[in-house]
């Protein structure tokens, strides 16, 4: 992609207009950290924008925060003050569906986070979002607690322009050939390889 050119132009009958505007599916996967990081960079593109973001992240733990939850909680109620950017929703798993909520067993969970997803399956069939979030998601689907096929056939049938990332390691290959854009993050080097943890700023 030499200065952002296609290395190819298919014959597909779009223009390249119409090619340009395509809606998309990308996966963030593999083992190093940076994928939630890079989905909420765009998220924050999409938002300048003036696009539709939810955010929906699949974590054990109710509790569990990140640095960009504050922030795009506060773009959401900038956008409704002034009407800069667009509209934000942040839906972790433990507000309103949540294995976390209280205790279970894992069929508890499993049922949980199905729920979870037809949520996110009726919103898409209703085109709320332009842009779909959905943090460690791969998960509950390596788990088996969501169909992997169901998933795909949602996402690769969604109407209208909803741009869809998905986060997480081990993404199952149903999901990796549907998606129209992935990136593995490998780890060259990490601070933890010399024995120094997280930290705040870095990793939350």
């Amino acid at each position: 992609m030499p200065q952002g050119q296609p290395t190819a132009v298919p014959s597909d009958g779009l223009t390249t207009r119409q090619r340009r505007n395509r809606p998309l599916l990308l996966v963030h996967t593999g083992p190093m950290k940076g994928k939630s990081t890079a989905a909420f960079g765009l998220a924050l593109r999409g938002w300048n924008q003036g696009w539709d973001i939810g955010v929906f992240q699949f974590v054990k733990s109710a509790k569990w925060k990140v640095g960009e939850e504050a922030a795009f909680r506060a773009l959401g109620e900038l956008h409704e003050s002034t009407g800069q950017g667009g509209p934000v929703q942040w839906h972790k798993m433990g507000e309103g569906w949540s294995w976390s909520r209280k205790a279970g067993t894992e069929e508890d969970h499993a049922a949980a986070a199905l729920e979870g997803w037809r949520e996110i399956a009726r919103r898409i069939a209703d085109e709320r979002h332009g842009l779909y979030v959905l943090d460690e998601f791969t998960y509950p689907l390596k788990w088996g607690w969501i169909d992997v096929d169901e998933v795909v056939e949602v996402l690769v049938n969604r109407p209208g322009h909803q741009h869809v990332v998905i986060t997480g390691r081990d993404a199952p290959r149903a999901l990796v050939d549907a998606a129209d854009l992935v990136v593995e993050m490998t780890k060259v080097k990490h601070p933890m390889d010399a024995g120094q943890k997280g930290q705040r700023g870095i990793e939350w």
